[in-house]
């Protein structure tokens, strides 16, 4: 049944990880936790425990980590940001599947997420019929969480209106929740935390208050620092991701990979990775994200339709994707660098030159 799940989550696709890090504890378990915060740090940095090794699911500064970590060992909520692509969610995730082994309390915010989706519904059908109970209420998977003394997340917060994002002020503060209705109220379970995550380009949607700010601890999370960093995070989950697709495509190799983490990279920052020219940067963001989206899909070109290597044309077709969002601003910025840029690299550049030249 696992096979025909599209994605399943982190804590069944790294069950095995998981269940030697728990057999091999050693250290002290915080209540509520399935393992200690050393064995989390292995889980999310990788490294070896017994016959087992533990493939790591963050590649990035490890103090950050271990301050992520930390503040959920103590009573405070814990902020993620940085650029899109910078894989706050992704972390986010794997740090509820090593502690909880339950990464599936999720609330995705956008401009139509409610008070309500943070809180408590109601069954209106049986809230008419039967007038309120427990058996009638929706709870949120904050609420779950507080009564199971787990963590939620909160994804992309700063996409909720001010008022949303402030019925988390009283949970953080109080930890509990009031149900009016039914004259009760529930506290939270020793464990109870939430993770949010939000992107610095998101800032000016909805802003975080001060109040809620000073509720979580903020952990910032970084580009990755130089290109050979990018490279490996891209081809590690380009490996994991099309491993559970049906793509028919050889993994691209390294300098496949080199091209497009160098191309978003200069894009991305306004020049060459040698700073020797300055490059006009592009309407979107460019993210290591979209570099790891960018290569599956020319796997999928090159397994559906090519000889399942991927080519310059799969490449080409995947770049003119990702990199032109608005046409007119991004086709002036993608000609320029074709031209002033990639043309002057010679023949490694030259084939994927032409190939991009066709497609505009």
């Amino acid at each position: 049944m696992k096979e025909q799940i599209l994605r399943l989550p982190a804590e069944q696709l790294f069950q095995k990880e998981i269940d030697a890090l728990i057999a091999a504890e050693r250290d002290p378990i915080p209540t509520g936790w399935k393992m200690s915060p050393r064995s989390v740090r292995t889980y999310i940095c990788g490294g070896k425990v017994g016959k087992t090794m533990i493939t790591p699911k963050y590649i990035g500064h490890e103090r950050l980590v271990e301050i992520a970590i930390a503040t959920l060992v103590t009573d405070r909520a814990l902020l993620l940001i940085g650029e899109p692509g910078t894989a706050k969610s992704w972390l986010s995730e794997h740090l509820t599947a090593a502690i909880n082994g339950d990464s599936t309390k999720v609330i995705q915010g956008t401009a139509g997420t409610t008070e309500e989706q943070i809180r408590y519904s109601w069954n209106y059908a049986m809230l008419i019929a039967q007038g309120p109970s427990q058996e009638a209420m929706l709870k949120s998977p904050v609420f779950h969480a507080m009564e199971t003394g787990t963590i939620a997340r909160m994804e992309e917060i700063s996409r909720c209106a001010s008022e949303v994002q402030d019925a988390l002020i009283s949970i953080l503060s109080e930890k509990r929740i009031s149900v009016p209705e039914l004259n009760m109220e529930v506290a939270a379970q020793k464990g109870f935390s939430v993770i949010a995550t939000a992107n610095t380009r998101d800032k000016g949607v909805n802003e975080m208050s001060a109040a809620l700010k000073r509720r979580f601890n903020i952990v910032v999370l970084p580009a990755p620092a130089d290109l050979e960093s990018e490279m490996e995070i891209v081809r590690t989950r380009v490996a994991q991701l099309s491993a559970g697709l049906d793509l028919n495509a050889e993994l691209p190799e390294d300098n496949v990979v080199e091209r497009v983490c160098t191309i978003f990279r200069e894009l991305r920052n306004g020049e060459t990775c040698d700073h020797s020219q300055k490059v006009k940067s592009t309407s979107g963001v460019l993210s290591t994200a979209e570099a790891i989206s960018l290569l599956c899909n020319s796997m999928a070109l090159a397994g559906s339709f090519g000889n399942g290597t991927i080519s310059e044309e799969d490449l080409a077709a995947g770049l003119q994707g990702a990199i032109i969002k608005e046409e007119e601003k991004d086709n002036v910025a993608w000609k320029e660098y074709l031209e002033n840029v990639m043309k002057k690299r010679g023949m490694k550049w030259s084939g994927l030159y032409k190939a991009c030249r066709e497609l505009l």
